[in-house]
C-alpha cells in the first residue's frame, strides 16, 4: 500500500493555485454574483438547483420507426423559401437540396462530465450569516483558521456536517475556511467523530458527484484524514460503501498516461485515480474483515492490498 499521509490540504490549495495563475497563465474562475451591500452575501439561487444533479439531455433525439425497424431523425418542416426555381436541374443534380442526414447514435451518457455545482452549500449560508467561529488568520507562509472557540469543545454533531458540506465550494474563503476547518476538527475531535459518521455521507456524496476533478481531490483527501482520525472510523464507513464507492469506480482509471515525460500530479495530489487507488486501500486496510468484499462488490476491478 502506497503512501497515504496527507500533511496539509487546505495549504496546498494556496500553492496551487498560485502555480496555475501566476506561473501557468490560467486565469481564475468567475465569482457568483453578491448583493453589494455592506453586508455582503452571495444572491441565492434557484431551489431546482441541486449539487450534482443529472443534467436533462437538450439536443434533439431520433425517433424509433416501427416500419423501418431503425431510429431515424424526424423530417424538418420546409422552408418556404426554398422552392424550385427556373435551371435548378442541375443543382439537383449535384444533390444541393438535399441536406446530409447524420446517422442516429445513441445520445452520450456524459458520465464524466462536470456536474452542477450551485453556491448554496450549507457553509456558505452560515458563514455569511456569522454563525461559524471562525476567521482566516492571515500569516506569512500560509493562512491559518482563527477559532473564536476550541475545536475540540465544539458540538460535532451540528459543525462537523456544515464544515463537510462546504467542502465543493471553489471559491475563496469558503473552500480555505471549509477544508481547513476539517482538518483542525478532525485532529482535535478524537471520541467525538465516531457517532457524526452517518451524518457526514451525504456531504461527501454530494461532493463526489459533482464529479469536479479538484473538488474530488479535496473530498478524497480528508476522506483518508478521516479514516486515520480516530478508532473504528473505516469500520464505521463500511456500511455508506454504496454510497460513496460508485463514482469512485467510475473514476479509477483517470491516470496521466504521460510516457516518459515526467508528472508531479501524484506528488501534488492531483491525479485522480492515485488517489482513488491510495483510498480504497486505506479503507480496506482500516475497514475491518468486512470491508474488501464490500469494496469488491462495488468496484469489481480492486484487487486486495493486504499481502502486498
Amino acid at each position: 500500500m502506497g503512501d497515504v499521509k496527507i500533511n496539509d490540504v487546505a495549504g496546498s490549495l494556496f500553492t496551487h493555485e498560485y502555480c496555475e495563475v501566476k506561473i501557468k497563465g490560467i486565469p481564475l474562475t468567475s465569482t457568483t454574483r453578491q448583493t453589494g451591500s455592506c453586508f455582503d452575501q452571495t444572491i441565492p439561487v434557484e431551489p431546482t438547483r441541486r449539487a450534482g444533479a443529472h443534467s436533462l439531455q437538450a439536443e434533439p433525439l431520433p425517433m424509433y420507426s416501427a416500419a423501418l425497424l431503425q431510429h431515424r431523425w424526424p423530417t424538418e418542416k420546409p422552408d418556404p423559401t426554398l422552392y424550385m426555381k427556373k435551371g435548378d436541374g442541375s443543382r439537383i443534380k449535384t444533390g444541393e437540396f438535399k441536406k446530409p442526414t447524420p446517422k442516429p447514435c445513441p445520445p452520450s451518457a456524459k458520465a464524466f462530465c462536470v456536474r452542477d455545482n450551485p453556491p448554496n452549500s450549507q457553509f456558505r449560508k452560515f458563514y455569511e450569516r456569522g454563525d461559524l467561529p471562525v476567521a482566516v488568520e492571515h500569516k506569512g507562509s500560509k493562512n491559518l483558521i482563527s477559532w473564536k472557540v476550541d475545536p475540540d469543545k465544539l458540538d460535532y454533531h451540528h459543525y462537523l456536517p456544515i464544515f463537510f458540506d462546504g467542502i465543493r465550494e471553489k471559491e475563496e474563503p469558503y473552500r480555505f475556511l471549509s477544508v481547513k476547518g476539517v482538518e483542525d476538527m478532525l485532529k482535535a475531535g478524537k471520541n467525538k467523530i465516531l457517532p457524526v459518521i452517518p451524518q457526514l455521507i451525504i456531504p461527501i456524496k454530494t461532493a463526489l458527484n459533482t464529479r469536479d476533478h479538484s473538488v474530488m481531490c479535496i473530498t478524497l483527501q480528508l476522506l483518508q484524514k478521516l479514516v486515520d482520525s480516530a478508532d473504528l472510523v473505516g469500520e464505521a464507513l463500511v456500511p455508506y460503501y454504496r454510497q460513496i464507492l460508485p463514482i469512485l469506480n467510475l473514476f479509477k482509471n483517470k491516470n496521466c498516461n504521460s510516457g516518459d515525460k515526467i508528472d508531479y500530479a501524484q506528488r501534488k495530489k492531483a491525479c485522480l485515480g492515485e488517489l482513488i487507488m491510495e483510498t480504497l486501500q486505506l479503507f480496506e486496510a482500516k475497514g475491518g474483515d468486512d470491508a474488501f468484499i464490500n469494496i469488491k462488490y462495488m468496484v469489481p476491478t480492486y484487487e486486495s492490498c493486504i499481502n502486498m
